[in-house]
C-alpha cells in the first residue's frame, strides 16, 4: 500500500511541475488532419485552376500559425523600433500580408527561387532566415542578413534574390533568374514578385513578353494590397484585373488572405511552369495594416474603419485560427503558447539586435565584389581608399 501511494504522490507531483495548459492539451485527441473548401480563383487563358477543397494537417497548421504569427510580431517590433530611432531610413511593413509569403513558401520547394520588392522582411524569414538576422539588418548590425549594410529594402537568402529598392526593377530579374533556371536544365521555378503600384511599369511587360517567347519557368506575381503608396488601384490602372494583364500568358487571381487558398494556387502555378508550358501570372488579392512606408500613416487616403473592416473579417491569422479551433486540429490554449513563445523570440532577438555591433567604416568595401585576392577599391574621391574582401 505504501508503495502504491508512493507512486500515486510522484505522478501527481510531476503533473503539478507541469503547467495546467500544457497537461490540458497534452492529454486532448487532436484530428491529424481536416479538408476544407477555398475560394474559386478567377481564371484567364485556363480550363481548369487550383482545387476548391484542400486538405490541412495539423502539422502544417501549427507550422503556417507560428509563422504567420513570427512575421507579424516582427513586424510590429520593427515599427517599435523605427519609431524608437533605432531602425532608420526606408522600412515598408508587411503585417496583413503574412498569407501572401508562407503561403507562397507552402507551395514551392527549398530549391526554387524567390525575388520581391522592398516590402521584403517576411519573405526573408519564411525563406529560412531566423528573425534576429533580420531585426539586426534593419537596425544595421553586424549580425545582420547582409552584414548590416543593406538595411530594410536589401536582404538576402539562399535562393533568395531581396529586397530591391527601384520599383518594377526585379521583374526583369526575375525572368532572368527563371532563364537560368531553365538553362541548367534544373526543375526549378523562380517567384518573381511586385505590387499594384509597380504593375504598369514597362520592364514588366518586357518581361512577360520574354519569358513567354522562352517559355521560361517563372511565376509572375502581383501582391494586389489595393493601394500603389497612397493611390488607390482605381486611380491608377484602367483595368485592375491584374491577372489578366500577361494577356497571352495564362492568369489567375487568388484570394491572398487565405493562407490555403495561396498555397494551393502556388502548387497549381509551380506544376505549370515545371510542365514546360512556359510562365503564368498571379494576382493575391491581400491588404496591408500599416502605410505604405513609415513616413505613411496610412490613413489620409483610406479610413480607419476601412483597416478595421479587413482585420475584423479577413485578417490572415485569424482566419487560420478560427479554422484550425473549429475542426479539432488546435486548441485555442495551445495556440496562444504559440503567441507567447512568438513573442518571447521576438523580443530575444531585438535584443540581439540593438546590442550588435555596428559594421566597422574599414569593412565598408567588403562584399562589394567576389574576388579573391582583395583589392582595393575607390571612396568618395580618388584619395579615400577601401579593400575590397569577398
Amino acid at each position: 500500500m505504501r508503495k502504491m501511494l508512493a507512486a500515486v504522490s510522484r505522478v501527481l507531483a510531476g503533473a503539478a511541475q507541469k503547467p495546467a495548459s500544457r497537461v490540458l492539451i497534452a492529454s486532448r485527441n487532436f484530428a491529424n488532419d481536416a479538408t476544407f473548401e477555398i475560394k474559386r480563383c478567377d481564371l484567364h487563358r485556363l480550363e481548369e485552376g487550383p482545387p476548391v477543397t484542400t486538405v490541412l494537417t495539423r502539422e502544417d497548421g501549427l507550422k503556417y500559425y507560428r509563422m504567420m504569427q513570427t512575421v507579424r510580431r516582427m513586424e510590429l517590433k520593427a515599427d517599435q523600433l523605427y519609431k524608437q530611432k533605432i531602425i532608420r531610413g526606408f522600412c515598408h511593413l508587411c503585417d496583413g500580408q503574412e498569407a501572401c509569403c508562407v503561403g507562397l513558401e507552402a507551395g514551392i520547394n527549398p530549391t526554387d527561387h524567390l525575388i520581391t520588392a522592398y516590402r521584403a522582411h517576411g519573405f526573408t524569414f519564411t525563406r529560412g532566415l531566423p528573425v534576429r538576422t533580420i531585426l539586426a539588418e534593419l537596425t544595421g548590425r553586424r549580425g545582420g542578413c547582409a552584414k548590416g549594410k543593406g538595411g530594410s529594402m536589401h536582404m538576402y537568402a539562399k535562393n533568395f534574390y531581396g529586397g530591391n529598392g527601384i520599383v518594377g526593377a526585379q521583374v526583369p530579374l526575375g525572368a532572368g533568374i527563371a532563364l537560368a533556371c531553365k538553362y541548367n536544365g534544373k526543375d526549378e521555378v523562380c517567384l518573381t514578385l511586385y505590387g499594384d503600384g509597380a504593375a504598369n511599369q514597362g520592364q514588366i511587360f518586357e518581361a512577360y513578353n520574354m519569358a513567354a517567347l522562352w517559355k521560361l519557368p517563372c511565376i509572375f506575381i502581383c501582391e494586389n494590397n489595393r493601394y500603389g503608396m497612397g493611390t488607390s488601384v482605381e486611380r491608377a490602372a484602367a483595368s485592375t484585373d491584374y491577372y489578366k494583364r500577361g494577356d497571352f500568358i495564362p492568369g489567375l487571381r487568388v484570394d491572398g488572405m487565405d493562407i490555403l487558398c495561396v498555397r494551393e494556387a502556388t502548387k497549381f502555378a509551380a506544376a505549370y511552369c515545371r510542365s514546360g508550358k512556359g510562365p503564368i501570372l498571379m494576382e493575391l488579392q491581400t491588404y496591408r495594416y500599416h502605410g505604405h512606408s513609415m513616413s505613411d500613416p496610412g490613413v489620409s487616403y483610406r479610413t480607419r474603419e476601412e483597416i478595421q473592416e479587413v482585420r475584423s473579417k479577413s485578417d490572415p491569422i485569424m482566419l487560420l485560427k478560427d479554422r484550425m479551433v473549429n475542426s479539432n486540429l488546435a486548441s485555442v490554449e495551445e495556440l496562444k503558447e504559440i503567441d507567447v513563445e512568438v513573442r518571447k523570440e521576438i523580443e530575444d532577438a531585438a535584443q540581439f539586435a540593438t546590442a550588435d555591433p555596428e559594421p566597422p567604416l574599414e569593412e565598408l568595401g567588403y562584399h562589394i565584389y567576389s574576388s579573391d585576392p582583395p583589392f582595393e577599391v575607390r571612396g568618395a574621391n580618388q584619395w579615400i581608399k577601401f579593400k575590397s574582401v569577398s
